[in-house]
């Protein structure tokens, strides 16, 4: 039987040839549809049509602002620079402690490098030029203070790193290779400077525990990376339950009927493949009278990711109520969802701000690890 084809975009002519180079550069086969035959050139619009298997990995190409640009059909791919990393960002709390063992042990199974990361905060003061004279002596106190610090932070950082490796002499962590790294600056724009820069596979990070230190919603490094961090973030409450990747049986994955989310959930698939889990698509609504059409589209997305990925159990569920947080808490129990996956979309700063992502709102709420799929 004859795979269904299906519309990716409607284009121009020119962006049409243009983006059907691009998908056929990366093995997707792609056709133009409603020529103009006679002047194809100045054609109002036409289709480009490719199979409904390559939907997600075309999806991805047009995600890209660089699709359109003349010179992306010839551009030759670019071997990477570094290997797989798995970035674990410390700060020597017992959050700390539970990232690197889910790290190290994360790092094992698909043969990475662990980066730890400490970013200290230095807070400068130089007095104004009329009182710094050198009998006042203030530099030096300034520069004795900051002396005093660093020691302090070597020194964790080495307790550290000795108990790391007790740890893996002792048979509780796999023997895998690690580099430390000490960072100046503000913590989460050092960290995600990093992961711009070195494109490590995944960010593993400890967070607060329910309830704990509300007041800190906007503040907090671990919503701030979550936010804006351009690779898979993995973020670990402090009353998580322990487990290890190969431990994760059921995910519950967000959805809100955006195109975006099909490109995330094949970013999941695809990025461990090597994993079975159990699939529950997730909407959040508070609204009723939506309710019978937001299943109709939920129906769909099951019937379509069922045929897309056959090697998956997938269902779905609705979940709605006053207390969104507290239904998905309920809910998390009785189907004992091991982790909550959704993308988190680039947004502006004044939203991030007044209306804080799910993502952001659940690492306060719940004790169940979540994965921020980008």
């Amino acid at each position: 039987m004859e795979e269904k084809l299906v519309t990716l975009a409607i284009l121009t002519y020119s962006k049409a040839q243009i983006l059907k180079n691009v998908l056929e550069n990366e093995g997707i086969e792609a056709c133009i549809h409603n020529v103009n035959l006679i002047q194809p050139v100045i054609s109002s619009g036409v289709r480009i049509r490719i199979r409904e298997s390559d939907l997600p990995r075309a999806l991805k190409i047009i995600e890209s602002s660089a699709w359109l640009a003349e010179d992306v059909v010839n551009e030759e791919k670019t071997e990477e620079k570094h290997g797989k990393q798995v970035l674990i960002p410390v700060d020597f709390s017992d959050y700390s402690m539970a990232a690197c063992e889910f790290g190290f042990n994360f790092a094992a199974k698909i043969q990475a490098e662990v980066v730890l990361m400490h970013v200290y905060f230095s807070p400068v003061y130089m007095p104004s030029l009329q009182y710094a004279t050198e009998n006042y002596g203030l530099p030096m106190e300034h520069e004795l203070g900051i002396k005093s610090m660093l020691d302090s932070i070597h020194e964790q950082l080495n307790n550290l790193i000795n108990s790391i490796k007790e740890r893996i002499q002792k048979g509780e962590l796999p023997d895998v290779k690690y580099t430390c790294t000490l960072k100046e600056g503000v913590p989460e724009e050092e960290i995600l400077h990093y992961a711009r820069e070195e494109k490590p596979l995944i960010i593993i990070m400890g967070t607060r525990g329910k309830g704990e230190k509300e007041m800190d919603l906007i503040g907090s490094v671990t919503a701030e990376i979550i936010d804006r961090s351009p690779v898979f973030v993995y973020a670990i409450p402090k009353n998580a339950q322990k487990k290890n990747f190969d431990e994760i049986h059921k995910v519950a994955f967000f959805t809100s009927f955006d195109q975006r989310d099909l490109i995330a959930f094949d970013s999941l698939v695809t990025t461990f493949k090597d994993y079975h889990f159990e699939v529950s698509f997730i909407h959040l609504s508070d609204n009723a009278q939506k309710r019978t059409w937001n299943e109709i589209k939920l129906v769909g997305i099951q019937e379509y990711f069922k045929k897309q990925y056959p090697q998956l159990t997938i269902d779905y569920d609705m979940l709605g109520g006053e207390s969104l947080l507290s239904n998905l808490d309920e809910y998390v129990k009785e189907k004992g969802i091991d982790v909550l996956c959704l993308s988190n979309y680039k947004r502006n700063v004044f939203a991030r701000l007044f209306n804080p992502s799910i993502a952001r709102r659940m690492i306060f709420h719940s004790n169940t690890p979540i994965l921020v799929i980008k």
